[in-house]
Parts: structure tokens; C-alpha cells; sequence
């Protein structure tokens, strides 16, 4: 029992953190909102991250193996925390990744543009970031995450809020799969994988310019039928792609024609 409270516990509180990590990082950091805007991440309602809350069990399953294989060597120690952090958060960010991808349609975040990422699910730069995580984790955080550990060992009524806490999880989880699951059907029947946080953007412009109300936590509540909203996303998104086509073909159009001049003007200083 008293092991089940302490992993739900870690699940709590990295899912919470993560949440407010993700939530400072799109709204001052992320190039992808260059409007600034306050933006709900994930794709649940309230304010936790299951993936970080995994993240945590597994830096802290880490951190506890880790310590048997201690040097005297701080750099030593740095390394190969960074190296089995940086791994066991990928394996942890790729699962959660294809989970989605292949049983859902949905990408929750897409590396598609970053170097040689896997299926637009990981890449090398932010299996970095996870071991660099990781390793401030390890040699900063761990120490008081043993320690909140150890009192929540001793204050079983504590036990109270972590229960109330996957209560309203468990509800939030039940609501938003539902939502998924029509956004599944939809994916499936045009064949295609809906990048969530595009869709997201999307409603919240629609919402916009119907004046609607602002949400930040039931971001995907409108007033309109929800698969209106989809085949609008889905119009749009064929619209921007034919748009990059024919930006791509006028761009191919103007190479061969700067290749035929430079060839025409080769040919003509031959024959002079």
C-alpha cells in the first residue's frame, strides 16, 4: 500500500509541474506562438501531464539504480546519469508518441522538422534536453523528492488529496478520450494523422472570430457541432498544403529557368 501512495504521489506531482513547465514554455519560449497567448498544453482539461508524471516514476526508478553505481568521479557520475536519463525518457516520450499516433491519429507534439527525428515523435535534440533534465534532477531535486516521500510515509491522511486528485483525473481522462475518439473516427475516415495542438489553434481562432467565449481549460468547447469544426480544420489544412505546392513548383520553375539561362549563356560564350 504504502508503495502504491508513494508512485501515485510521483505521478501527482510530476504531472502538475510538468503541466506548469510546458505551460512557461509555450507561452515565453515557443516559436510556434509567436502571439504570446497563455495556451492549455496537453491534451486533457485540468492542469497535469500524464507524460511527465511517467517521466518522474522513471526518473526516480533512475535515480535509486543509479546511486549503486556511484564513482568518486562527479563528471563520471554526471554522464552516465545524463546518458540512461536521456534513454529512458526517450523510450518513455516514443511509447506515449506511437500510443497516440497509431491507436488514436492524433500527434500530441511533432519533431517532423527537427534533425533526424523518428516519425516526428523523437529526436536526438530533445533526448538531450530529457538527459539534461534528468541529470538536474538527479543531483538537485531527488534528494527532497525522497524526502516528500518519506512524510507522506509517515502522514497517511495525505492519501485524502492524492485520491481526490485521480478522482477528478479519472473523470477529466474518461471526457477527453471521448473527444479523442471522435477526432480518431475523423482522422480515419480522410486517412490522415490530426496534429492536436494545430487543431487546437484552430478552434480557439474560430472561436475568435465568432466572438465567442475565451477558454483556457475546455479548449475544445464551441458552440458549434464539434465535426464542423473538423471538416473546416481538414479544408483548411488542404488549402495550406496545396499552397506550399504551388510555392514548391513555382520555386522548381524558377531554378530550371536560372539553369537554362546559365546554360544559354554558356552555349553563347563558346560560340563567341
Amino acid at each position: 500500500m504504502n508503495n502504491l501512495l508513494v508512485f501515485a504521489f510521483l505521478f501527482f506531482i510530476g504531472s502538475c509541474l510538468g503541466w506548469c513547465m510546458e505551460l512557461l514554455f509555450r507561452r515565453f519560449i515557443s516559436v510556434n506562438n509567436p502571439e504570446r497567448k497563455w495556451i492549455n498544453p496537453g491534451f486533457l482539461v485540468g492542469p497535469y501531464l500524464p507524460l511527465y508524471g511517467f517521466g518522474l516514476w522513471g526518473m526516480f526508478v533512475v535515480s535509486c539504480v543509479t546511486m549503486t553505481f556511484e564513482t568518486d568521479n562527479i563528471w563520471v557520475n554526471a554522464v552516465i546519469v545524463f546518458v540512461i536519463m536521456a534513454a529512458v525518457m526517450t523510450i518513455i516520450e516514443y511509447i506515449a508518441g506511437l500510443i497516440f499516433v497509431k491507436g488514436m491519429k492524433v500527434k500530441l507534439w511533432d519533431y517532423s522538422h527537427e534533425k533526424l527525428n523518428i516519425q516526428g515523435v523523437i529526436c536526438p535534440k530533445f533526448s538531450a534536453i530529457w538527459g539534461l533534465l534528468g541529470t538536474a534532477y538527479y543531483f538537485s531535486v531527488n534528494t527532497h523528492v525522497i524526502s516528500w516521500v518519506v512524510w507522506l510515509s509517515q502522514h497517511l491522511a495525505f492519501s485524502f488529496f492524492i485520491g481526490m486528485f485521480f478522482g477528478i483525473f479519472i473523470i477529466d481522462l474518461s471526457y477527453s478520450l471521448q473527444l479523442s475518439n471522435k477526432i480518431r473516427r475523423f482522422a480515419s475516415e480522410n486517412e490522415l494523422v490530426i496534429r492536436y495542438e494545430e487543431l487546437k489553434d484552430f478552434i480557439r481562432q474560430q472561436r475568435e472570430e465568432m466572438e465567442q467565449k475565451k477558454r483556457f481549460l475546455l479548449a475544445f468547447h464551441t458552440d458549434e457541432p464539434f465535426r464542423e469544426h473538423l471538416e473546416s480544420f481538414l479544408e483548411r489544412s488542404v488549402e495550406h498544403q496545396k499552397q506550399k505546392l504551388e510555392e514548391a513548383e513555382e520555386a522548381i520553375k524558377k531554378v530550371k529557368e536560372e539553369v537554362i539561362s546559365r546554360i544559354a549563356g554558356e552555349e553563347d560564350d563558346r560560340q563567341e
